[in-house]
């Protein structure tokens, strides 16, 4: 039984040291022999209200499908990253609608101007003469070869298998550059002379970035007109004040949870705030892994799970009050508490994930940000509550530290483990 209780008190005191070194850095980060773990807080991309920038929506002229869509986001995406600009998100927002969103730029008349050209697909000899152009070009497919390296298909039309006949004869051994409004794609070297109008384009890294490419040729050939319908900038002096304010507005508020937990609570309310941090922990560096774009309405969402990650939390601890009540031992009262809360945690739990999830499918910007972090908290709230409180629980019980009813906010303080 000592054995026992110095085991637990041990697992006890290593498992805080460790929560709270992670919540240090986590919030200044850490340099240890050449290596350097940056703080989340710089981990975190930051969207359009928390940092300013430009927000664009261009509406494609007339009827679009999936490829089509698909193709001028990718030729848009390369646009902006044309420019310099990191963190932007471009994604498709209703039926042929496509939302541009550029951290850091404030000014929209450039970003509308770089996107709205149709495009200028140029196949480039090493003399710089242009050899082909995108209306030369019938369909860019991307696939695996027998050896499974990712390559790229190419198809010209007659007029452009010409062309690339005569250019592949006479820059044979040299090489022939692919470029979209001045940027290269890729620069494959002429191994034989193409007279059949197809050919292969080999170099790429990865089966993504060769689909990627195949696109961008395909946009290239197929070119679409697009429509600003809105546009709007967010100020960097606003964007740069919303962010301290959401962070102190979101401190202020765990800090009265912890607090209130501990009051109410006691002991469980200890491991319930220990069980809290780590799950703050896990949300935002869940958010770094996936690369998630906060903005108000994600702080918003997330801080509504923090609540929901508590309300788990209380449901347990009123069922072990609920067993404790019936005259049984601390230790059954936990695993028949635990037992009786699950229904109810995953009941409600449940709901919210699937009503996330239908707003993360049918909504766009703002609406996306909160679904996604609502989510993704819930799911960590879950696993937090049900397995880091239970196995604080346990150790807290083992070390002696919740042997009476009282410890338990139950009246009747005799000890009854």
């Amino acid at each position: 039984m000592k054995k026992n209780r110095k085991k637990s008190i041990f697992l006890f005191i290593l498992s805080v040291a460790i929560v709270f070194f992670a919540a240090f850095v986590s919030i200044n980060g850490l340099k240890l022999f050449g290596y350097e773990i940056v703080p989340i807080s710089q981990g975190i991309n930051k969207g359009l209200d928390l940092q300013g920038g430009v927000s664009v929506v261009e509406e494609i002229q007339g009827k679009v499908d999936q490829k089509t869509m698909d193709k001028a986001i990718e030729l848009i995406s390369m646009r902006v990253n044309k420019m310099g600009v990191s963190e932007t998100v471009v994604s498709k927002e209703g039926r042929n609608r496509i939302r541009i969103e550029i951290p850091g730029k404030f000014d929209a008349k450039e970003i509308i101007d770089s996107v709205i050209k149709t495009g200028e697909l140029k196949f480039v000899g090493p003399d710089k003469t242009t050899v082909l152009t995108g209306k030369d070009v019938k369909k860019a497919t991307a696939y695996l070869n027998e050896n499974n390296a990712p390559i790229i298909g190419l198809e010209l039309n007659q007029e452009g298998s010409k062309k690339f006949a005569e250019a592949t004869k006479k820059f044979l051994g040299q090489k022939i550059a692919i470029t979209m409004d001045g940027e290269e794609l890729t620069n494959p070297k002429v191994n034989s002379v193409i007279n059949g109008g197809k050919a292969i384009i080999e170099g790429s890294k990865s089966m993504e970035e060769a689909t990627k490419q195949a696109n961008i040729i395909n946009s290239g050939a197929l070119p679409v007109t697009l429509k600003t319908v809105t546009a709007k900038t967010v100020g960097s002096t606003l964007g740069a004040s919303a962010l301290p304010k959401s962070v102190k507005a979101g401190a202020i508020g765990i800090g009265l949870v912890l607090i209130f937990m501990l009051l109410y609570y006691r002991v469980p309310g200890i491991v319930a705030d220990i069980a809290l941090i780590i799950y703050i922990i896990l949300v935002l560096l869940a958010f770094v892994a996936i690369g998630a774009t906060l903005t108000l309405s994600g702080i918003a969402g997330f801080l509504l799970t923090v609540g929901m990650a508590v309300d788990a939390n209380v449901l347990i601890f009123e069922r072990i009050k609920e067993e404790l009540k019936t005259g049984k031992s601390v230790i059954s009262s936990v695993d028949s508490g635990f037992h009786r809360a699950l229904s109810s945690i995953l009941d409600s739990n449940i709901t919210t994930i699937i009503a996330g999830v239908i707003l993360y499918m049918l909504g766009s910007g703002s609406v996306k940000g909160f679904a996604l972090t609502l989510v993704i908290g819930i799911v960590i709230s879950i696993f937090t509550a049900l397995t880091i409180t239970r196995f604080l629980l346990k150790l807290t019980i083992d070390m002696g530290m919740l042997s009476k009813l009282s410890h338990f906010g139950v009246k009747g303080g005799s000890e009854h483990v």
